[in-house]
């Protein structure tokens, strides 16, 4: 089953192929903020529709402003990925710049980020879906976490080959946006009306003025800025690009911007010129409150391709298909990053290390559980999740920023000549994008508090806690573990017990087994439940002469586990530098369902023994398919 849905195993030596181009690493890293135009003019209304009509006018100067910034941060880590080709985004950039302490803050809020992304972009996509087929809406839930688990298995088969499916969609959404935009602003040309169905609807409002204005503007452009989200994930994964890295992911990077800049400013100008209104509540815009609101794509795609056409079902299916590729983002990030933070001892270690198809698979399924966990508790939410939304992205964009800042300083104590000229411009560009991005990350916090972000405000410090207590242990297991200079000391004598619930083969195979170790001294032992059975065992054990004592223990209360220390406890007692081996014979069986009829008891066994100091628990396994019946045999004994 693995194999069909996974692949086949790739070789080591074979990760260069695994390398990607220009071309297929833009819908690998760039799907998120290219797919944000599909929601950030959405939620700009969602907000400005609060303060009124007049508020509404302010649309255009938001739609600016985001353009502005995101022209900002593309310029910025543009200079990153030149500066850090080894990858890691602002986590590598805050270590080597403020230590380790900076890194984990950054490592954090790009963790909270990452597990957004996809549940936004997912919930985000089966909105779109649902806009143009209304009667999915109650199974948004079922149909967002299927998408994630689809997300994940593609994932799994590798970097590669999830970019080559998912290279054709992301190109397709493009390009019908930019269709969109297109005949749109051609039909305005030629004086066509180009009239969203919303336009007509009332909006039910109290105009705002004064602080509440400029509050609501605030809270507007914070919203807009979900445009930017998965910015960084180029930064972050420069090892995945063909050779020479950092050229190619700065080129990436910058047709990113064009892109996203082009066709998020194009449908925030045809949602301002075809009064598209927006609200949260229906009640806003004067609808019946089991109405359902087409998103912003979606009306303009019946304004533009007219309702019910192929341009507007194939604009919609597009759209769909590239908000839950945007998930694959963070698919791409964050297993990256969780794998500099599993090797540096702040996750896991199994974060750091490849799967058989050369992808950092625990990433992946930890990133996919925790979405999918978010999307249910949410109920596939994308206005309630999207305002927890970008908070951690600002935070990390301006610890990178600052960062860069910082290493342009450091570089240009040692530069001369042409290389100051250089540096100096890349430094101005980090430092007015750390100062832009630090102002945006207090406008989120003040704007967004109340509506949720308080929960990111507190998650972030916590994935911190987690990770310095996983470093903590890793540390202390390490020290505690690393050996002594005179070396261990070797055990004054081995007592060897063999636990025996019956006489059977597996019996067997584990008193040969243990008899061929040497021990000092062997018996066998035998926990009575029913008094019945042992005087059949005795008399099987004095038939077959087994040359090893067999002791019998009795359990008044039939609880197998406790007698069994109990005994061990007191063969230590009597030589505390002694060690105790204790043998477990076990079946193996040839079905996966059979297990859970057998080695339950050795399994309860094996996790208490091996709490107790100077014991070593050694499992016996026996193939049932090896075994001709289940007569007992000698086995060398």
């Amino acid at each position: 089953m693995k194999r069909a849905l996974v692949g086949t195993p790739i070789d080591s030596s074979s990760s260069h192929q695994s390398l990607l181009s220009k071309r297929l690493a833009l819908p690998v890293f760039c799907s998120d903020p290219l797919s944000s135009v599909a929601y950030a003019t959405d939620e700009i209304l969602l907000v400005l529709v609060l303060g009124g009509v007049t508020a509404l006018t302010w649309t255009p100067y938001v739609g600016l402003a985001v353009v502005a910034l995101l022209a900002i941060v593309v310029t910025s880590y543009r200079k990153t990925v030149y500066a850090y080709p080894g990858g890691g985004g602002a986590y590598a950039v805050a270590k080597d710049q403020f230590g380790q302490g900076t890194a984990l803050v950054a490592a954090s809020a790009l963790i909270v980020d990452y597990i957004l992304t996809v549940a936004v972009s997912v919930t985000s996509g089966v909105a779109n879906f649902t806009s143009a087929f209304p009667g999915l809406v109650d199974y948004a839930v079922p149909l967002s976490v299927g998408l994630v688990a689809l997300l994940t298995f593609m994932n799994l088969r590798g970097i590669r080959e999830s970019g080559k499916t998912f290279a054709a969609p992301t190109y397709l959404f493009i390009v019908s946006v930019l269709l969109l935009i297109g005949v749109g602003a051609v039909k305005m040309l030629l004086g066509q009306p180009v009239v969203a169905e919303s336009s007509s609807l009332q909006v039910h409002a109290t105009e705002a003025s004064g602080a509440t204005a400029v509050f609501l503007l605030l809270r507007a452009f914070a919203s807009g800025c979900t445009a930017l989200t998965g910015v960084e994930a180029v930064s972050n994964g420069v090892p995945y690009f063909k050779p020479p890295k950092s050229r190619n992911a700065a080129g990436v990077l910058l047709a990113m911007g064009i892109l996203a800049i082009t066709m998020f400013g194009g449908v925030t100008f045809l949602a301002v010129r075809s009064g598209v209104h927006l609200a949260e509540d229906n009640a806003t815009l004067g609808l019946p409150p089991d109405a359902v609101q087409p998103t912003v794509l979606a009306q303009l795609g019946q304004a533009v391709f007219g309702t019910g056409s192929f341009g507007f079902y194939a604009l919609q299916i597009f759209t769909t298909a590239v908000l839950v590729l945007a998930a694959n983002t963070a698919y791409n990030s964050f297993p990256i990053m969780g794998s500099v933070l599993g090797r540096d001892g702040y996750l896991p270690r199994q974060f750091g290390r490849r799967g058989d198809r050369l992808v950092f698979s625990n990433g992946i399924l930890f990133l996919a559980t925790a979405s999918a966990l978010l999307i249910v508790v949410f109920d596939a939410s994308v206005t309630r999740l999207v305002q927890l939304y970008i908070l951690g992205v600002f935070l990390s964009f301006t610890i990178s920023q600052a960062g860069m800042v910082r290493h342009w300083n450091k570089e240009l104590r040692r530069a001369s000549g042409a290389e100051r000229g250089t540096m100096l411009r890349a430094r101005v560009v980090n430092g007015v994008g750390a100062v832009v991005t630090a102002c945006v990350l207090v406008v989120v916090v003040a704007t967004k508090f109340s509506h949720g972000a308080w929960l990111v405000i507190i998650a972030i410090p916590l994935f911190l806690a987690v990770m310095v207590g996983i470093n903590r242990h890793y540390r202390r297991v390490d020290e505690s573990m690393s050996p002594a200079p005179g070396g261990v000391r070797l055990p004054s004598r081995v007592h060897a017990v063999v636990l025996v619930s019956r006489l059977h083969s597996p019996a067997m195979q584990a008193l040969a087994f243990a008899r061929a170790t040497r021990p000092d001294d062997l018996v066998a032992l035998h926990v009575q439940t029913d008094r019945s059975d042992v005087p059949a065992l005795q008399e099987m054990w004095s038939e077959r002469q087994i040359p090893v004592p067999l002791v019998c223990l009795e359990s008044p209360y039939r609880d197998l586990t406790q007698p069994i220390i109990d005994y061990v406890r007191g063969v230590r007692r009597e030589s505390p530098r002694d060690m105790v081996a204790v043998y477990i014979p076990e079946y193996v069986v040839q079905h996966w369902w059979e297990q859970l009829l057998h080695n339950q008891s050795a399994l309860r066994l094996r996790v208490r023994l091996r709490q107790e100091h100077g014991v070593i628990v050694v499992s016996v396994p026996l193939m049932m398919a090896d075994v001709a019946d289940e007569k007992p045999s000698t086995i060398g004994v």
